[in-house]
């Protein structure tokens, strides 16, 4: 199985919006390639960021009403595989109503609380947050998933904007988990293939 990942320049832009759109170019392409989808996702991940996706920590949550039905699924297999899960108010609800363990965290546009509670954005600078999780919609919530977005580029932190990257993600964190990373070159693989097929 392979799968191609583009590169795109978000780090080298301060400030620049990392919701993809018609006008973006990607600077190169990456491809992970292995036995299955999962362990070739990740391998793509690790090419294109320089880095793995995080095998624990904290998640952070904050989806669209679309997809908060969509996402609970992966959400809790996050949680069953240790990771702690934060989210802003409407997306905790939803996700606690369906079994979750969740911590809510303040939005961008509340501020910090009364007795100092952070935002997410703070977290997120503070390094607290190991993934990303943020599909927006409307405008509050897009200045919201602006301000989040910005500080994940800030910190070089995996963050994910569709319900079909969570998917392909979360396998990928499970073989991590659970698989060590093999590697081999393409004439390897090759030589595998023709084996198999013989």
């Amino acid at each position: 199985m392979a799968v191609k990942e583009a590169v795109l320049p978000f780090g080298r832009f301060q400030g620049v919006d990392t919701i993809l759109g018609p006008e973006m170019k990607s600077t190169g392409e990456v491809m992970g390639i292995d036995v299955n989808f999962a362990r070739a996702f990740s391998k793509s991940q690790l090419a294109a960021y320089n880095h793995p996706l995080p095998t624990s920590g904290r998640v952070f949550v904050s989806v669209a009403d679309r997809d908060k039905r969509h996402v609970i699924v992966y959400v809790q297999r996050l949680a069953d595989f240790g990771f702690e899960i934060l989210a802003t108010e409407g997306t905790a609800d939803i996700l606690r109503r369906n079994g979750v363990e969740v911590t809510v965290v303040r939005k961008y546009s509340q501020g910090p609380g009364p007795d100092g509670e952070p935002t997410i954005v703070q977290r997120i600078l503070d390094r607290e947050i190991a993934l990303v999780v943020n599909t927006p919609v409307g405008s509050g919530a897009r200045s919201d998933g602006y301000e989040i977005r910005t500080a994940v580029v800030l910190r070089d932190i995996p963050s994910i904007t569709t319900v079909n990257g969570l998917r392909a993600a979360v396998q990928a964190i499970v073989s991590e988990q659970t698989e060590e990373m093999q590697v081999k070159s393409l004439q390897e693989y090759g030589l595998d293939i023709a084996r198999t097929r013989a």
